[in-house]
């Protein structure tokens, strides 16, 4: 087995961290890709939707996507530009 190492490339993302305040401002980010339901934040990412909690980060991809992040994650992945 041939296992290598790979750093991931530096690339800039947008984010948003989700308050219990900005649910207006997620709807300006994302736009359709946000809706609630039953008082919950989903967000429509590739993989499906995804529950979003107060306190995650919503990232815009690369390609345009989004999707929600645990804070935690997010601050081991990336810093402020």
């Amino acid at each position: 087995m041939n296992i290598k190492q790979y750093v991931k490339k530096p690339i800039i993302i947008h984010a948003l961290e989700y308050t219990s305040d900005n649910l207006d401002d997620v709807y300006k980010f994302v736009g359709d890709k946000a809706y609630t339901s039953n008082g919950n934040l989903f967000i429509k990412t590739l993989e499906g939707d995804h529950r979003a909690s107060i306190g995650d980060y919503i990232i815009k991809g690369i390609k345009g996507e989004f999707y929600p992040c645990k804070p935690d994650i997010f601050r081991m992945t990336y810093d402020e530009a």
